[in-house]
């Protein structure tokens, strides 16, 4: 079914007390974390949306209870001479996740398809060859044992002109906000043609888009929380491994505690 985003502008709000299902939420994403390191699994969490759709607040909220040795945030910027040099992908590859752990990317590879296609960095060539690639690459980390989770967080032009104003308005804020954020603003239309492009050609079954209604913070960050815990959960065993035969037997020796072997 085609993902259109005017189809997640129902401005719900969340439904129940947000500190309690948080902390559920963030209990739930802490054992899943330790089934990972265990387990020895890997996996990638990717953020896209609107410039102050939340996508920082709710990485927060994600990691705020992991072991931080065991995941990574990348926040993606303009590309570098050095990773100009080299094929888009390049850099991207370089961030991979190593055994037992989650890297989580603050806007991805697909600025190829969105903020270099809508500016004019990529060749209409290089943008549309895009689509295969990044399909290519999601495939490679699934098949290898990666799960690529894609959230994308949307909010109407009016709930977004509020966030920006707000951010203006707070001097402690301001700093988030750039020339880049107001020449974005004035060409949603494009990005918005972009992404429904993006979306169509990219919503895959083995790396499947999650698009959420983010004019509520709160219900956002919830339902991203949740949908992450959800695959996650069906990606590694969370039943605990054997005690090491060594450990035990010191514990067995030192404490008299008998542990499973």
């Amino acid at each position: 079914m085609a993902i259109r985003l005017a189809d997640y502008e129902t401005d719900t709000k969340l439904d129940g007390d947000y500190a309690e299902q948080l902390a559920a939420v963030q209990a739930r994403l802490e054992q899943i974390q330790i089934a990972h390191i265990v387990h020895k699994r890997r996996a990638i969490i990717m953020f896209e949306g609107w410039d102050a759709a939340g996508k920082g607040g709710t990485i927060q909220r994600l990691t705020s209870n992991w072991d931080p040795r065991y995941f990574e945030v990348w926040p993606i910027k303009a590309p570098t001479p050095p990773e100009l040099a080299r094929h888009f992908l390049w850099r991207f590859w370089t961030k991979l996740p190593p055994d037992g752990h989650i890297n989580i990317f603050d806007r991805s590879w697909y600025g190829r398809v969105l903020v270099e296609r809508v500016e004019g960095f990529a060749s209409e060539k290089e943008w549309r060859r895009a689509y295969d690639e990044i399909n290519e690459f999601e495939a490679q980390q699934k098949d290898s044992g990666t799960p690529v989770i894609k959230i994308f967080l949307h909010t109407t032009q009016e709930e977004q002109d509020k966030r920006l104003k707000a951010r203006l308005e707070h001097p402690w804020k301001r700093w988030k906000l750039a020339a880049d954020d107001f020449r974005n603003r004035d060409k949603r239309d494009h990005y918005l043609a972009a992404m429904e492009e993006m979306f169509d050609r990219t919503d895959t079954r083995w790396a499947p888009w999650k698009v959420i209604d983010a004019n509520h913070k709160k219900y956002a960050r919830i339902a991203a929380l949740t949908h992450i815990a959800d695959v996650l959960e069906k990606a590694v065993p969370m039943k605990p491994p054997a005690a090491d035969p060594e450990v035990a037997k010191l514990a067995k020796e030192h404490f008299g505690i008998d542990v499973e072997g």
